[in-house]
C-alpha cells in the first residue's frame, strides 16, 4: 500500500509566495526557497511551485529557483506555470525537478502530455485540472481561472489519463482559499472515471478535511495558506491522519521514520 501524501502548494509571483482566494485578492507569503527548506524540515511529502503570472522574465526567475530549491531540499517537488513547449519542461526537469504540473498548455497543446511522459515517464507529469461549477457542470478553466474553456471536468480528466499524464491535480475554483473544504462532489465525480492519482486542493482549513478528502478517494492532499500561516502543522495533522486509519508517512526525529 502506497503512503497517502500531504502536499504544500506555492504559488509564486514576482519570485515571491503569494495567496489568494478564489484565485483573486493575492498577499505575499514569503520567500519561495525558504519555505521550501522549512516544509522539507517539517516532514512534508512533497512541493508544487506553481509560477502563476509566467512571461519570459519571470520563466528565467523560477528556472533559478528551481535550482536553488533542488540544491536545499531532497523531497520531490513539481515545477508549473507558462510551460507550453516540450523544451522548457525538460530544462525543468534537467534543472532539478522532479515533475512538471501541466494546465493551460495542455488544453492547448494536450500532445505535450505524451511528449514529456514518454521522454521521462508518466511520474514525472501532473495535469493540473482547475474547474467550477457552470450551467455545464464542472467546466475546466485555464489562465489562472479566469479562462473558460467550454469543456467538461469529466471528459477532459479521461483524455488526459489516456495520453500519459501520472497524476491529476484536482482545484476546485469554488473552494479555493475558502478554508471551508475541499470539494468533496468534485472529487467522487474525478474519481469514478480514471484510475491515476488524484492531488485535491482548494478548501482545506480544517485537519478533518484532509480526513474526509483520503476516505472519498485522494491520494494526495494540497495546501497553501493553512500551512504558511501555520495554521496547521504538519506533523499534528499527519498523526491525526495516522490516528484515524490513513496509512502516511511520519518522520518524529532524524532517523526515525515511521508509517
Amino acid at each position: 500500500m502506497l503512503a497517502k501524501r500531504i502536499i504544500a502548494c506555492l504559488d509564486v509571483k514576482d519570485g515571491k509566495v503569494v495567496k489568494g482566494t478564489k484565485f483573486e485578492n493575492l498577499k505575499y507569503s514569503g520567500d519561495p526557497v525558504e519555505l521550501g527548506i522549512r516544509y522539507s524540515d517539517e516532514g512534508i511529502d512533497e512541493l508544487v511551485f506553481l509560477d502563476i503570472t509566467a512571461s519570459i522574465e519571470k520563466r528565467k526567475t523560477m528556472i533559478k529557483t528551481v535550482e536553488k530549491v533542488a540544491e536545499n531540499i531532497t523531497i520531490p517537488f513539481a515545477i508549473g506555470g507558462g510551460i507550453w513547449q516540450s523544451d522548457l519542461a525538460f530544462e525543468l526537469i534537467y534543472r532539478g525537478a522532479d515533475k512538471v504540473s501541466l494546465n493551460s498548455g495542455v488544453v492547448d497543446n494536450p500532445k505535450l502530455i505524451t511528449e514529456i511522459a514518454k521522454k521521462f515517464g508518466s511520474q514525472a507529469v501532473i495535469v493540473a485540472i482547475d474547474a467550477k461549477r457552470t450551467a455545464l457542470g464542472f467546466e475546466v478553466f485555464t489562465h489562472s481561472g479566469k479562462k473558460a474553456t467550454g469543456m467538461k471536468l469529466e471528459d477532459w480528466v479521461m483524455k488526459v489519463e489516456k495520453l500519459g499524464a501520472g497524476e491529476i491535480m484536482l482545484t476546485s475554483i469554488d473552494k479555493d482559499g475558502t478554508r471551508d473544504g475541499y470539494d468533496i462532489e468534485m472529487l467522487k465525480a474525478v474519481r469514478k472515471l480514471v484510475n491515476i492519482p488524484i492531488i485535491i486542493s482548494g478548501g482545506a482549513g480544517k485537519k478533518k478535511h484532509f480526513l474526509e478528502a483520503f476516505n472519498n478517494g485522494a491520494d494526495a492532499t494540497l495546501a497553501a495558506s493553512v500551512f504558511h500561516y501555520r495554521k496547521i502543522e504538519i506533523l499534528e495533522l499527519k498523526r491525526y491522519l495516522h490516528k484515524n486509519g490513513v496509512f502516511v508517512r511520519i518522520v518524529e526525529n532524524e532517523g526515525d521514520d515511521l508509517l
